[in-house]
């Protein structure tokens, strides 16, 4: 299934770090979607078309990142799906490798590597097809 470009989905539970995040990223000419937790993400990736990216948080409630990212893995249509792993965890790192991630970002995160890694999968905003 095609992706869109330039939409990211970010899966965060902490509302601050998320609109943070969210805000950044619209500033920076992409389309934002967000979700609290891995079941309300894998929710809205099974009803709508796949983003070009997803920045997931590992630790939070309901489903974490971890669960997520298996769930991910397994579904045909998800699974290409670029995923960047935002994380303070101390085995993000070492399991990054088997997670098949596109990029590892940890907490407290630094603008310039979270926007070079976001082009660097997307396109720079005015490198981007619109459509």
């Amino acid at each position: 299934m095609v992706n869109q470009t330039g939409h990211i989905l970010i899966v965060e539970d902490d509302l601050d770090i998320r609109s943070i995040l969210s805000q950044l990223l619209l500033l920076e000419g992409y389309d934002v979607e967000e979700a609290a937790d891995g079941a309300e993400a894998l929710s809205m990736l099974r009803r709508r078309m796949p983003p070009a990216l997803i920045l997931l948080d590992l630790m939070m409630p309901v489903m974490d990142g971890w669960q997520l990212r298996a769930e991910l893995q397994r579904d045909p249509a998800l699974a290409d799906i670029p995923v960047v792993i935002v994380s303070a965890d101390v085995r993000a790192e070492r399991e990054a490798p088997r997670l098949g991630v596109a990029g590892l970002l940890k907490k407290p995160l630094q603008v310039e590597p979270l926007l070079e890694l976001v082009h660097r999968i997307c396109g720079a905003p005015g490198e981007r097809q619109s459509g």
